[in-house]
């Protein structure tokens, strides 16, 4: 076993001194904001409503999250329609037809592939999906301001 230099160990300890001290000097800087808590209540309301309705809706100016989104949705929205989860479905569907390029071109696919009565449903939902999309949307560009 080689033994470590006092000098070698001294570096190493005053290093991790100086780590621990600039972590606790920006945490206190951050805690200090007089915005912090304010911005901190209301990231914890907007997860708690995303927890309650189900997924949230991405940043719709990054293209590869959008399609992820997308795709994970009508996923989901497939796997609950298939389990019997009529509402569950219905609301990624609903999702995936918000955040769509060519939505009516995924609405009519939709009306072929599922039964009327959920299509009906999806089509009620819609609206309220577009109002969480434009309220998500004004929430995110008002936190970049």
């Amino acid at each position: 076993m080689a033994m470590i230099s006092k000098t070698a160990m001294g570096i190493a300890v005053g290093i991790a001194g100086i780590v621990v001290g600039y972590c606790f000097y920006f945490d206190q800087k951050r805690r200090s904001d007089p915005d912090f808590k304010k911005k901190l209540r209301e990231r914890r309301k907007v997860k708690r409503q995303a927890k309650k309705t189900g997924s949230t809706i991405p940043d719709l100016k990054d293209h590869e999250v959008v399609q992820r989104f997308f795709l994970q949705e009508v996923q989901l929205g497939e796997e609950m329609l298939t389990c019997g989860d009529v509402e569950g479905g219905i609301e990624h569907l609903a999702n995936a037809v918000a955040v769509c390029g060519q939505p009516q071109e995924l609405l009519r696919v939709l009306q072929k592939t599922v039964p009327p009565q959920v299509f009906h449903l999806l089509l009620q939902r819609l609206p309220a999906v577009g109002q969480k999309l434009a309220s998500q949307s004004t929430m995110t560009e008002e936190d970049v301001e």
